[in-house]
């Protein structure tokens, strides 16, 4: 049996705050507004996985209403939802994820973050691809405001 999902996240760039991106965090003088750590990459790539299994979304695994996930470590959650995953005897067949933001560029943290996803994910970094575009300065993204993400999975039992 194949399954698939996607997922599809986005958080506004703030002042004051880390930012954290597929497990990794980024020098840069902004960071990402959420709930948790507010990685965005691993927001979509849960949900993509979430949706996989049929499991409605993130918000109803980890909803931002409650207190327990108040600055969560993101990679901390995915970990939680792949051990769900792992008990229902799926693995991962390979994902493929998009980050869209105008700055900082994230062409020096791509592999590290492969890395990073597979380590959590039990897979091989071979696996898991990571790429990132702008909008070419157009929408929300374009502007600077605010990062996106994309994931989608294929998982196999």
């Amino acid at each position: 049996m194949i399954r698939i999902g996607q997922g599809y996240d986005v958080h506004q760039l703030v002042a004051g705050r880390k930012l954290i991106i597929g497990g990794i965090e980024i020098p840069y003088e902004k960071g990402l507004l959420g709930h948790s750590d507010a990685d965005v990459l691993l927001h979509a790539v849960t949900d993509a996985i979430i949706g996989a299994i049929g499991k409605r979304d993130i918000g109803h695994f980890f909803p931002d209403t409650d207190m327990a996930y108040k600055d969560a470590d993101s990679a901390e959650l995915l970990a939680s939802v792949w051990q769900e995953v792992e008990r229902e005897g799926f693995r991962l067949g390979n994902i493929d994820c998009t980050i869209i933001a105008e700055k900082p560029k994230m062409a020096p943290y791509i592999e590290q973050m492969k890395e990073r996803i597979a380590v959590l994910l039990h897979a091989t970094p071979e696996q898991v691809n990571v790429k990132a575009t702008t909008t070419e300065r157009l929408g929300f993204t374009g502007r600077e405001e605010g990062i996106a993400s994309l994931a989608a999975v294929l998982l196999e039992k």
